[in-house]
């Protein structure tokens, strides 16, 4: 049986705290695995669209919609309308409960959608639980 590769996430998050916090407690849920934080949907793009992302092992996005520069859903549709990288898992994870952005995102091929409470310590325990989710899911091969 072939070695799976250790997966990247890739997180697109503008709030640093709330990236701060994301980090942490994924950490304390035991997935340590390399995590690439990007402010931005352009930095976010550019990165996941290279040659260095699309040639790599399995990785994992986790995508907040509101974003200063444009809405995350836009990352969604390029990233699963792209052929090889239509497989990736992209958890979207925001403040945004409108039942038809959920419904949006997940007619677009999200994975999960989860909204982040408001209150720190139900975030936190929201994010130690996300965390516990990726150290069991299996993801798929790059094409």
């Amino acid at each position: 049986m072939p070695q799976q590769q250790p997966v990247t996430i890739i997180m697109v998050e503008d709030d640093e705290g709330h990236a701060r916090l994301i980090e942490k407690n994924i950490c304390r849920a035991g997935v340590c695995n390399e995590l690439r934080t990007f402010a931005s949907e352009t930095a976010a793009l550019e990165h996941l669209f290279s040659d260095e992302v699309r040639n790599a092992g399995p990785f994992l996005v986790l995508l907040d919609l509101n974003l200063p520069d444009m809405n995350g859903v836009d990352i969604l549709a390029r990233l699963k309308g792209d052929e090889k990288l239509k497989r990736a898992p992209v958890v979207v994870l925001t403040t945004t409960d409108d039942q038809r952005e959920v419904q949006r995102c997940y007619d677009l091929g999200a994975n999960v959608y989860i909204t982040k409470p408001v209150e720190y310590e139900s975030f936190s325990q929201a994010i130690r639980q996300l965390g516990l989710f990726l150290s069991v899911i299996q993801l798929p091969e790059t094409l």
